[in-house]
């Protein structure tokens, strides 16, 4: 992306290799609103220790409007010292639907424990129709939660009992991005607010545990996505 969209640009990459066979995905980002998801895929040699990484497609994304997109190619030696696990290198690229070039520059990761992006979970999806079924998530306690879409409220201070409330989403190839928030409008009797949260996208079903309070609210993002995979975390560091 252009040198003026974040003041830092931080990069996470999540890779899973396969013999000498690399997929999965990549993350430039200012924090959790702010970023740009892409696939990736490549190759890793382990006799020479070199990772080559292709940026492919735009999974999603939410930067300014003066943002310009760049794929990327990484070539990477990786190391390991103690417990340090590095990938260091340098990528060349192009701006998104052009020959026009951006960078070269140098990069290194470091590998860390849990993805940055794992405060939001993020739920790929291929389907146009998703239904969320929010339900009190054990002892039912008068919590009330509210909830908002693309940061626009659509419920208020609705109760969580065992009968679910129910919002409706779209989402597809023109449409491929919504996140829903919870809000605790209060904790019950017992903190934090929780809800069991049902999701059916088209025959698929998905359950997440989501826990929110008066200060902190909870976030999950659906993304629309044909054929790509979930991968886990691998390395995370700053691209400059």
């Amino acid at each position: 992306m252009g040198s003026a969209c974040f003041p830092i640009n931080n990069m996470e990459v999540q890779i899973t290799v396969v013999g000498s066979s690399v997929v999965g995905s990549s993350y430039h980002y200012l924090d959790i609103d702010n970023y740009i998801k892409k696939s990736v895929e490549g190759n890793y040699n382990p006799a020479a220790k070199t990772l080559e990484i292709k940026e492919l497609l735009i999974s999603t994304y939410h930067i300014p409007n003066r943002c310009v997109i760049c794929l990327k190619n990484f070539q990477f030696v990786y190391s390991r010292v103690g417990k340090v696990e590095t990938l260091k290198g340098s990528w060349i690229g192009n701006i998104l639907g052009t020959p026009t070039p951006c960078g070269p520059g140098t990069i290194e990761l470091s590998r860390i424990k849990e993805s940055f992006f794992n405060e939001v979970p993020e739920v790929i999806v291929d389907t146009g129709d998703l239904r969320l079924d929010f339900y009190d998530n054990g002892i039912i306690d008068d919590d009330s939660i509210s909830l908002r879409v693309n940061k626009k409220t659509v419920l208020t201070n609705k109760k969580l009992t065992a009968k679910p409330i129910t919002i409706f989403l779209r989402i597809d190839e023109t449409n491929t991005f919504q996140e829903v928030e919870m809000i605790a409008d209060n904790e019950g009797s017992i903190s934090p607010n929780t809800a069991l949260l049902i999701i059916t996208a088209g025959t698929k079903r998905y359950q997440l545990n989501v826990s929110s309070t008066e200060t902190k609210s909870a976030k999950i993002r659906f993304v629309y996505s044909k054929g790509i995979k979930s991968v886990e975390p691998s390395t995370s560091g700053t691209s400059p």
